[in-house]
């Protein structure tokens, strides 16, 4: 998959991460924050901007609901930037 794919794939499943959290589903929000755990490692750090490396760098398995929203954002608006 390319980088682009992977970003976004991961967007999704942090914002599942902060949807679980929201409504108090903590084995959803853990499921879908492993997934996005695994999703991490497929990303080609090299071809994606400092600040993102740095999201990356920062996702553990103690987040908050509004962190893994806020990084969801942030990694989804890069590739609708990247995309034009």
């Amino acid at each position: 998959m390319t980088n682009k794919f992977v970003l976004e794939a991961l967007a999704s499943d942090l914002k599942r991460v902060s949807l679980g959290l929201q409504r108090g589903s903590n084995v959803m929000a853990q499921r879908f924050l492993q997934e996005a755990l695994k999703r991490r490692e497929e990303v080609l750090t090299e071809q994606t901007a400092p600040y993102i490396n740095k999201i990356l760098t920062g996702l553990n398995n103690k987040i908050s609901s509004e962190d893994a929203l806020m990084y969801s954002t942030l990694i989804q608006n890069y590739t609708q930037r990247k995309n034009t």
